[in-house]
C-alpha cells in the first residue's frame, strides 16, 4: 500500500525556507520583489519546456506528472510481511501440494508474487521461473529509468537556460554602458536567470530523480526476495529453513523487531 512520503515535501519546504531566509536576512520581506523578474522566468521556464519537447516524444512528456507523483509516495515496509507470506505458502505446499496454493493467490495483491507462484503450480522449472521473473525486473528498471530521465534532463537543462538568460542580460547591459548607474541593477537582473535555473535543478528536479532512483533499487530488492521465496516454495523447502534464508535480507533492526513480535505473540 502506498502512502505519502512526508520527507519529500518537508525537504522541499526546508529548501524554500532556507532560500527565503537568505533573501530576507539582510532585507525585509519586500526584498523578495528584487528576486522576481518576469522576463527571466519566461526565459528559464520557456527554454526548459522547449528543450524537453525536443528531447522527448509527447507520449513520454505526458508521464512527467505521474513520475513526479511517484516521488511523493512510498510503500509500507513489505519485507517482514513477505517472509511471513512465503513461510505460510511453503508450509501449505508441503502439506497439501502446490495446487493448494492456487486459492491463496486470490488473497495476494502483488501480481509479481501471483505470477511466480502460478508458474510454480503449472510445473515450470525453477530456472525458467527465475528467467521470466528477472526479465520482468529488467523491464521494470527500464520503465523507471525512462521516467527518471525526464527529471534528470530537466535538471541538466534548467541551469543551462539560466546561464543563457544571464548571457542575454549581460549583452543587453553592455549595450547600455553610457549610464554607469544602471550597471548594478542590470547585472542583478541578468544573474536572476542563473538563480532560477540552479534552484529548479538542485531543489526540485535532481533531488526528485535521486529519490526515484532509490525507490527503484528498493523495489528491485523486494522482487529479488520474492524470487527467492517462490523458488523456495516450489522446491518444497522446509518453512523454517526458508524463513532463515529470507531473513538474511532483513536489516539488524528489522530482525530485532521481528524477534520481539514473535516473543509477544508467544505470550
Amino acid at each position: 500500500m502506498k502512502r505519502l512520503d512526508s520527507f519529500t515535501p518537508i525537504g522541499l519546504l526546508l529548501g524554500i525556507v532556507t532560500f527565503s531566509y537568505g533573501i530576507i536576512s539582510k532585507n525585509d520581506v519586500s526584498g523578495f520583489l528584487q528576486f522576481i523578474d518576469i522576463p527571466s522566468i519566461i526565459i528559464v521556464f520557456g527554454g526548459l519546456t522547449a528543450a524537453m519537447f525536443v528531447s522527448f516524444p509527447p507520449k513520454e512528456m505526458k508521464q512527467i506528472f505521474v513520475v513526479i507523483k511517484q516521488a511523493f509516495s512510498k510503500n509500507e515496509d513489505q519485507l517482514p510481511k513477505l517472509i511471513d507470506l512465503f513461510v505460510r505458502l511453503s508450509d501449505r505446499a508441503r502439506r497439501e501440494g502446490l495446487l493448494a496454493l492456487e486459492s491463496e493467490m486470490e488473497e495476494v495483491d502483488d501480481p509479481f508474487i501471483q505470477k511466480g507462484i502460478l508458474l510454480a503450480i503449472d510445473g515450470v522449472e525453477s530456472d525458467t521461473i527465475v528467467d521470466i521473473m528477472n526479465a520482468e525486473i529488467s523491464a521494470l528498471e527500464e520503465r523507471h529509468s525512462k521516467g527518471r530521465s525526464l527529471l534528470e534532463k530537466a535538471g541538466e537543462y534548467a541551469p543551462a537556460w539560466g546561464m543563457l538568460g544571464t548571457l542575454i542580460g549581460l549583452i543587453l547591459m553592455l549595450e547600455d554602458l553610457n549610464d554607469p548607474s544602471n550597471l548594478g541593477p542590470s547585472m542583478a537582473i541578468a544573474l536572476l536567470t542563473t538563480l532560477y535555473g540552479s534552484l529548479l535543478a538542485n531543489l526540485f528536479f535532481l533531488p526528485l530523480a535521486a529519490k526515484l532512483s532509490m525507490k527503484t533499487e528498493q523495489e528491485v530488492f523486494l522482487k529479488q526476495v520474492i524470487i527467492e521465496g517462490v523458488i523456495g516454495v516450489q522446491s518444497g523447502q522446509n518453512p523454517k529453513l526458508l524463513e532463515e534464508k529470507l531473513s538474511a535480507f532483513l536489516s539488524s533492526g528489522e530482525i530485532e523487531e521481528r524477534e520481539q513480535d514473535a516473543e509477544e505473540e508467544a505470550f
